[in-house]
């Protein structure tokens, strides 16, 4: 008697119906919740013109955010790995909303590091990345750089809303601003990840072993890759493995010291230059479009390997960083939105294969605890970044030094990339 598939349970190679509601609720999640969270640098020029704050200082609450996160967000994917994941993630987007929500109150510096910094971080973690994608993986155990292109380009539309953003502040001010958008993201987001953020009820598809004819049938790499596959991947066993150390330490450059000090600095570097807070939020709009359309473009990583997509994607990034050298003023705004152009679109490929090289070496019940401890490799760099270029920035006066900690970071993490080379663990898999 044969037994057809309802589509509830995901098979190698087949994504159910239902496995696609919930990358579409994890897309909502991470655009809207993302959105609260960067929206931070359009609100720092106005609060620090508002209290006549150093750029440094105020630039705490952000690397304050970005650590708290990573510190907890191996706790977040255990915890997914563990309990329901729509508990997890609505309940974290209610506190970072409810934070956000808050800020439009605060008159103190160590208000902001509380709400923003501290409290709101913790939203974050709860319903960031890690919980995120440890939620949908199993439901793409073959289309992985898929899943995260989606989940990455949820990040690049919370960019794209600055300029939504700043026109909220330049109507309203940036209290009132902060204070509609945090409702509106709790009230609107929150029960849509309650009632459908679901794991599937059956085996994880991650951990399906791969196919015989997915592997080379000779030789040593034929040996490694089998070995490789045969463990079952904890936390532990990972943190004994260069490889994992390796993509740790470029999670650490690029997603920490390089995105995240663009992300809080790229308005404010536009506005010393002479542009309107309203055109640097729209160059940082342009540059969140194009992120979006360097995440999708990703998922050929699934077909191409990985490293072929990161390499050439982290070249171009490298270009628009050199694109910013040559902008000190506001004469040629075409070259404004080259630089998120080429930068945006090299950025954007970037982190869905970064992930997807963990998921594929990592996989198992224990991945989000593996990827939220990668995570915490991101978090501390973009703990540093933000403050740093803030500081560099009131000590020189420009944000050279920033630019060159910006190269430096892209290029070694290009090179870890490769080293870590998931090419020889993880072969691609042939069309069809």
């Amino acid at each position: 008697m044969s037994t057809t598939n309802t589509g509830s349970t995901p098979r190698p190679g087949n994504v159910s119906r239902r496995g696609w509601v919930v990358l579409g609720v994890a897309f909502l999640v991470m655009s809207a919740g993302f959105a609260l969270r960067n929206a931070f640098s359009v609100f720092y020029p106005a609060v620090v013109a508002d209290f006549g704050w150093s750029r440094g200082s105020a630039a705490i609450m952000f690397s304050l955010s970005i650590l708290v996160y990573g510190l907890l967000s191996p706790i977040a994917g255990g915890l997914v790995d563990r309990y329901k994941p729509q508990v997890l993630v609505s309940l974290g987007v209610v506190v970072l909303a409810g934070c956000v929500a808050l800020c439009s109150l605060a008159t103190e510096q160590w208000q902001f590091y509380l709400l923003y910094g501290v409290i709101g971080a913790v939203g974050v973690a709860m319903m960031g990345i890690t919980a995120l994608s440890a939620t949908v993986m199993p439901w793409f155990g073959r289309r992985r750089a898929l899943a995260f292109a989606v989940l990455a380009s949820g990040f690049g539309v919370s960019l794209v809303s600055a300029a939504l953003v700043q026109y909220l502040i330049s109507l309203y001010g940036w209290q009132r601003a902060l204070l509609y958008s945090g409702l509106t993201v709790m009230i609107v987001v929150a029960p849509v990840a309650l009632a459908f953020l679901r794991k599937p009820p059956a085996k994880p598809a991650s951990t399906i072993p791969m196919k015989a004819a997915d592997v080379p049938e000779t030789g040593r790499a034929a040996a490694e890759t089998s070995e490789w596959h045969s463990r079952e991947w904890t936390l532990r066993r990972a943190l004994k493995t260069p490889q994992f150390w390796m993509l740790w330490v470029a999670g650490f450059c690029q997603l920490g010291l390089a995105e995240k000090a663009a992300i809080a600095h790229q308005v404010y570097f536009f506005q010393d230059a002479g542009y309107t807070p309203m055109a640097a939020a729209s160059v940082y709009s342009v540059f969140g479009v194009v992120f979006v359309c360097g995440s999708l473009a990703s998922s050929v990583s699934d077909r191409l390997g990985r490293e072929r997509v990161y390499l050439p994607a982290c070249a171009l990034a490298v270009a628009g960083t050199l694109v910013l050298f040559v902008i000190n003023d506001a004469t040629q705004p075409w070259m404004a939105y080259l630089f998120a152009a080429v930068f945006g679109f090299g950025m954007g490929v970037m982190p869905p294969v970064l992930f997807a090289s963990v998921a594929d070496l990592f996989h198992g019940k224990s991945y989000g605890a593996i990827q939220g401890t990668v995570a915490l490799g991101f978090s501390a760099g973009g703990a540093i970044s933000p403050w740093l270029a803030g500081h560099l920035h009131d000590v020189s006066g420009s944000y050279h030094s920033t630019l060159f900690m910006l190269l430096g970071s892209l290029v070694v993490c290009g090179l870890l990339m490769w080293m870590a080379a998931p090419r020889r663990l993880v072969p691609v898999r042939p069309r069809g």
